[in-house]
């Protein structure tokens, strides 16, 4: 059996050993944000998290999301490479006015987050009436929500 020695590979390798302990702490996930109609909507990517280890919190203007992933071997396992890491995930952004954190919710499936964050009503777009009479113009609001 002929085995080739590549020295790339092994300083890849140890450079990866060596720098593993530097990247303990949170790391971030990615992302997607984009608004459907009313409601903005973030998918994250949280591939092999345990759903009960996430955590989702808005601490005033800050919604803040945290998971937790831990990978399991057999006892006496010997490693013959490890790219996907254990450790925590740590997400926070700041949201605008004029969202409804009251309302956020958040759904896990196939290892994608997706959290919905509302649009407050008073911060829709809503219709201006003009009414007219006696040679005098006025301008009215038309409140979206009293429509419904």
């Amino acid at each position: 059996m002929a085995m080739n020695f590549d020295p790339f590979r092994e300083l890849d390798r140890l450079a990866g050993s060596l720098l593993a302990g530097a990247g303990t702490g949170p790391r971030s996930m990615p992302m997607d944000l984009y608004r459907a109609g009313d409601h903005y909507v973030m998918d994250v990517d949280l591939p092999g998290v345990d759903p009960g280890s996430v955590d989702i919190d808005v601490d005033g203007s800050v919604l803040t999301i945290r998971a937790e992933r831990t990978l399991g071997a057999p006892e006496g396992a010997q490693w013959l490479t490890r790219e996907r890491q254990p450790g925590s995930f740590v997400r926070q952004l700041t949201l605008g006015d004029g969202l409804d954190v009251e309302r956020i919710a958040a759904h896990y499936d196939n290892g994608v987050l997706s959290v919905t964050i509302p649009v407050q009503e008073s911060s829709k777009p809503r219709k201006i009436a003009i009414s007219t009479g006696g040679g005098t113009e006025t301008l009215a609001v038309e409140q979206a929500a009293a429509s419904s």
